[in-house]
């Protein structure tokens, strides 16, 4: 066994000694008959983008090799409300680079997540997942270049309120414990993550905390490294599952809703995004951004007000989406700038060697640490259906290669290193910008004029943006926000009811 997969998290990893991506059915086998696994659970996203789950007792060696290789049928109805009761029945067959050992079961388990297939034992085109594949495909085939992407998990914990080490109000960035009061709960989550195959970055406290009504706000993130763009989906969806089931355990209410009050900051999933040729990344050249990126950044652009549609599927998502909030409102990017709806974070651009700096034992050497550049798409929140977000972006970003004009665009649409576009001696920059649709009907709006951004080559179907533009607009909600933002009242019940979505 080398040293990288003795230190992976994921049990079948060690126990393998492979890397899970050349995990194979004969290998599942191996590690349950081996480790005294008695239960196979199959997981998979319906339109509400939850995980949902199957279980299987594992009767004997034939049986666990026939689940892994021919699935099972389930209920696409039940699932995706666009499919006709009368031919609903789809198969659902294990995605074996994804197999972790369940934390959470006294019984032995082994759990994984599934692609859905129609009758004809076809890919089933409008599942999420499939949608996602399809997207990176194209991009692929287009551009020449693969597509990674890192998702920022922010959310509140909610619990009763305590008396010592109490945090100003909105001033919880990166406090440690006692101040931070579920650190101990955030870095569980971080390691159960981690031994499902998550690929973590860090995790912190961030700015939102408040008390009201006897209870605690605290907010927290968790970040993810990039990888392959579906890769990135199903670490993501797995870690908002295995949150709210250690939620539970703990006796605390955990939510990923975009806004809980007025005033207060709210939550985002914001996206990471970075592009690959032969596994070397293609962000910058000599210290500053390539063509390609400022022509995924220019798609991005373009959909900018289309992409909502995708990432703030809900009225409350727009509660968050408003000026001086860190929240984005205006479609330009900047460096380093987080009022903007695309930020290029600090990228070690730098060839200095930092760490030999503050380190003086250490010799100094010529670092490059370069390919660890992204963009973060600011817009998004954690109400969105992961697969569905990350297909849209990848059509965006491809839109952008395809585009004559893109870094004309890219150029028109940049915005100056610290300049906060919300200041009122910038009003007019902001004016000369173009708004993000500011409830859910006009995101449908926006999608209905950018449809054909994603269903070009055949990625997104004209039935799921049709469906989708309907779901939106049955929201009926382009007054919704100032009312919800004139009564607390009013605004506490609409969490309330919408506190497990996502």
């Amino acid at each position: 066994m080398n040293l990288q997969n003795n230190l992976a998290p994921n049990d079948i990893v060690k126990f393998l000694g492979k890397s899970q991506k050349e995990f194979t059915r004969a290998d599942i086998v191996k590690y349950c008959t081996e480790n005294n696994i008695e239960f196979i659970n199959f997981h998979y996203c319906g339109w509400d983008g939850r995980l949902k789950t199957l279980n299987f007792v594992i009767n004997s060696v034939e049986h666990l090799n026939n689940i892994l290789s021919s699935g099972e049928r389930v209920d696409g109805s039940s699932l995706f409300p666009f499919i006709e009761a009368g031919k609903s029945d789809l198969y659902v067959l294990p995605k074996y680079r994804t197999a972790f050992r369940n934390p959470f079961t006294e019984v032995p388990s082994v759990d994984m997540l599934c692609c859905f297939f129609n009758r004809d034992g076809e890919p089933f085109e409008s599942s999420p997942e499939q949608i996602l594949r399809k997207a990176h495909n194209v991009f692929q085939q287009t551009t020449g270049l693969k597509m990674e992407a890192m998702g920022e998990l922010e959310y509140y914990i909610i619990a009763q309120e305590e008396e010592l080490f109490k945090v100003a109000d909105q001033r919880g960035y990166h406090e440690s414990a006692p101040f931070n009061k579920f650190t101990d709960f955030r870095t569980e989550a971080m390691q159960l993550i981690a031994k499902a195959g998550g690929e973590i970055k860090y995790g912190h406290s961030e700015v939102g905390n408040f008390t009201q009504d006897g209870k605690i706000y605290e907010q927290n993130e968790i970040e993810f490294l990039p990888t392959n763009i579906e890769d990135a989906a199903d670490q993501l969806v797995i870690a908002k599952w295995m949150m709210r089931q250690l939620a539970y355990q703990y006796g605390v209410s955990l939510t990923f809703a975009p806004k809980i009050t007025v005033g207060k900051a709210g939550s985002g999933m914001h996206v990471h995004c970075k592009f690959t040729k032969d596994g070397k990344s293609v962000m910058t050249k000599g210290g500053e951004l390539t063509e390609e990126c400022k022509k995924a950044i220019a798609g991005y652009m373009v959909a900018g007000t289309s992409l909502p549609a995708f990432g703030n599927p809900h009225p409350l998502s727009f509660m968050r989406l408003v000026p001086h909030q860190e929240a984005p409102t205006s479609l330009c990017w900047s460096f380093s700038n987080r009022s903007a709806l695309v930020r290029v974070p600090l990228g070690w651009t730098k060839q200095i060697d930092m760490a030999a700096i503050c380190n003086p034992l250490e010799k100094a050497s010529n670092c490059d640490f370069s390919d660890k550049q992204t963009f973060e798409w600011r817009a998004s929140d954690g109400f969105a259906d992961t697969y569905l977000l990350l297909a849209a972006l990848c059509c965006a970003a491809r839109h952008g290669f395809e585009m004559q004009d893109a870094l004309e665009i890219a150029e028109k649409t940049y915005v100056g290193l610290g300049v906060n576009i919300h200041d009122v001696k910038n009003e007019s920059i902001q004016k000369a910008l173009e708004q993000l649709p500011g409830n859910c009907l006009e995101a449908a709006e926006e999608l209905e004029k950018d449809r054909e951004i994603y269903t070009s080559k055949e990625v997104f179907s004209d039935a799921i943006i049709n469906y989708l533009i309907k779901y939106l607009k049955d929201f009926n909600d382009s007054e919704l926000r100032k009312e919800l933002a004139a009564s607390p009242e009013k605004l506490l019940k609409y969490v309330e009811e919408n506190i497990d979505r996502g």
